[in-house]
């Protein structure tokens, strides 16, 4: 029994020390989930670049409120409106051929937040879960074996991150799952985004396929079958969906977890200091925006995120409201930002009667 658990324990602990070492040695984030670093004393504000979990008082959420009432209380006409979902490849694009892979910064904190994504983490939660279901193993192989090929059909352990721009999660989690038997999906509706993944110097198709794909088409498929996946990531991409589509979306992509696989999810909280820095004649419907280069943004509330992912069968393992203070200390500002992290388990299988 202790050689069974062993190496798979050694393994995760190995992988998570190199990364702690790599993480710190880059003066990323604390090296805690969603932060350790608590604002006791009001003097101390300007003695650090972020204060975690931070308590919103009344007036707080109520100043916060009217903000977006303000900002929303001009619209733009319907008739506008529908650029918007129409293009909005295009706008996106547009956005990668002005930056490139220069605007987002690498997601080294990744691993922190959602250590579900390390195979030996992930594989034995979810083999815990379907121990006594046997059938939850079995379906999914059954219709693997169906596909006479495709990416990754060998692999042991499969991610798939959705809406992944140029590759922020999927470098740190290619250089992470190297020499495992992982293998890590990604997609962006972006054919520009995605020819930047490529064109990576550590992008390798022996162990990540990127394609393009919008999750919005329903008829569009992926090249993986239903009941394939480990993990589903996807980070600061469903705010960019109309609200109205999103559910559809999640209810989608969740055919193609794993029974006891997870849909990791983390994105803009509502009354984020973004929210609140929209102008009038931005808003598209109620907590629904546009930016300035035509890209939409979505801005949630932790009861939306539960029910967008329950209603699609899946189980709630957690769901935060991630709420910081970004302090600029040169010139003295403090900002509230609010971020939503979530995870969530597709069932395992009832056990035969």
């Amino acid at each position: 029994m202790h050689k069974q658990w062993s190496c798979p324990v050694f393994t995760q602990a190995s992988a998570f020390i190199r990364f702690y070492v790599r993480l710190k040695s880059t003066k990323a984030r604390p090296t805690a989930p969603l932060g350790s670093r608590i604002l006791t004393n009001p003097d101390d504000i300007f003695k650090h670049n972020m204060w975690d979990h931070v308590q919103w008082t009344k007036k707080d959420q109520e100043a916060a409120r009217q903000k977006a009432e303000e900002n929303s209380s001009i619209r733009l006409p319907l008739k506008e409106q529908g650029k918007f979902s129409t293009d909005a490849c295009q706008y996106w694009d547009q956005f990668y051929e002005a930056h490139q892979d220069k605007f987002f910064k690498d997601r080294r904190w990744l691993f922190l937040e959602f250590p579900e994504l390390l195979p030996s983490s992930a594989e034995e939660k979810r083999t815990n879960a379907c121990r006594s279901h046997q059938e939850a193993a079995a379906e999914p192989n059954e219709t693997i074996r169906q596909i006479s090929s495709f990416p990754g059909q060998h692999a042991s352990f499969r991610i798939l991150e959705v809406g992944c721009g140029v590759g922020n999660s999927v470098f740190p989690i290619v250089n992470t799952i190297k020499n495992t038997h992982s293998f890590l999906y990604c997609c962006d509706f972006s054919p520009r985004a995605i020819q930047l993944v490529k064109d990576h110097l550590d992008y390798d198709d022996s162990m990540c396929h990127a394609f393009v794909h919008d999750i919005c088409e329903e008829a569009g498929s992926f090249p993986f079958p239903p009941q394939s996946l480990d993990v589903i990531l996807a980070v600061f991409v469903l705010s960019s969906i109309h609200p109205q589509r999103v559910q559809r979306v999640v209810n989608q992509l969740s055919t193609y977890l794993k029974h006891g696989g997870v849909f990791l999810f983390r994105d803009y909280g509502r009354y984020d200091l973004s929210q609140l820095r929209f102008k009038k004649g931005r808003c598209l419907s109620d907590n629904f925006y546009t930016r300035g280069d035509g890209t939409c943004v979505y801005f949630f509330t932790k009861e939306e995120v539960h029910d967008l992912f329950s209603n699609a069968g899946l189980e709630e393992i957690q769901n935060l409201e991630d709420k910081r203070l970004q302090v600029n200390r040169g010139k003295k500002v403090a900002m509230r930002r609010v971020w939503m992290q979530s995870k969530y388990r597709k069932p395992p299988l009832p056990s035969p009667s």
